[in-house]
């Protein structure tokens, strides 16, 4: 049977310690844990935060992201190895070169990511030189070395393996002066998710795609539902359309891991939100727990 493993990557390097840290810890402490029947696989502890861009690559705790990149990826690795699924809460979205890391050292594989934003920005055009803002190019081989190139791996996922679901930032980025998404690289905006639907979107992004990681920054969700983010974006998807998209993906047997990254439960003091999003992540992975409980 394919437990699913809950680890824990609380990191916000590429970031800021806001309150994401949190995320984890108040998702658990919600009962995610025990509502999947989950094993807990481990805390990968982050290094220090320095407030501060790196010089040389103009990013945010650049070596630091990249040492624990590695250690995560050890981590998640292990329980690759063991043959069950990860499930990472991060953490911010830095945490995903950790995750696809470990799936590079296997061979190549394809990447469902469930943003509002594309997170496509290069160094000299993030204002605040955040890697959570840069994972998308990052993991694809865009930007500087030191988190480009791990383990001499880059890129950790080509372009066609990639589908960008349910992103809403397009003016916003241009405006900004991102680079712009290749165009082997298959993005469905949240405009196209509409004009087909979240189920047929969904199943024609996994139809695209090998074995894949599925990366959830909760910001893709409508920010009327979902405002415990720290860089909110008018309009999103519904609790419902999510939960059809992570159904759909993450029931596929081609899913080989999951992460939940941005949520910040200190804008949530009362708690709602984060039963809310315990109830969503349940019942999208609701088809593989059913199968690894049969």
């Amino acid at each position: 049977m394919r437990r699913i493993v809950v680890v824990e990557a609380p990191s916000v390097l590429g970031l800021r310690p806001s309150g994401v840290e949190d995320l984890s810890a108040a998702l658990i402490g919600a009962g995610l844990a025990e509502r999947l029947g989950a094993v807990h696989g481990g805390w990968v502890e982050a290094p220090a935060y320095v407030a501060r861009r790196d010089p040389a690559s103009g990013v945010l705790n650049a070596a630091a992201i990249a040492r624990y990149s590695t250690d995560l990826a050890d981590v998640v690795a292990e329980v690759l190895d063991q043959g069950d699924f990860p499930v990472v809460l991060g953490g911010d979205c830095s945490i995903l070169l950790g995750n696809l890391l470990a799936l590079r050292r296997r061979g190549r594989h394809g990447l469902l990511f469930l943003d509002g934003h594309t997170d496509f920005y290069q160094p000299a055009a993030e204002p605040n030189g955040e890697a959570a803002s840069m994972e998308l190019a990052l993991a694809t081989g865009r930007g500087p070395g030191v988190l480009t190139d791990l383990e001499g791996l880059r890129p950790l996922v080509r372009d066609e393996d990639v589908v960008a679901l349910g992103f809403r930032d397009t003016e916003e980025s241009t405006e900004a002066g991102m680079q712009p998404l290749p165009p082997e690289l298959h993005a469905v905006g949240l405009d196209a998710v509409r004009a087909v639907g979240a189920e047929e979107a969904a199943r024609e992004a996994v139809g695209r795609l090998g074995e894949y990681w599925v990366h959830l920054d909760v910001d893709v969700l409508d920010d009327a539902v979902m405002p415990a983010v720290d860089y909110r974006i008018p309009g999103g998807l519904s609790w419902a359309e999510l939960e059809s998209v992570l159904g759909i993906a993450l029931g596929d047997d081609r899913a080989v891991g999951f992460d939940v990254t941005i949520f910040n439960p200190r804008l949530d003091p009362e708690g709602l939100i984060t039963a809310r999003l315990v109830e969503c992540l349940h019942r999208g992975l609701s088809a593989r727990i059913g199968r690894n409980s049969a």
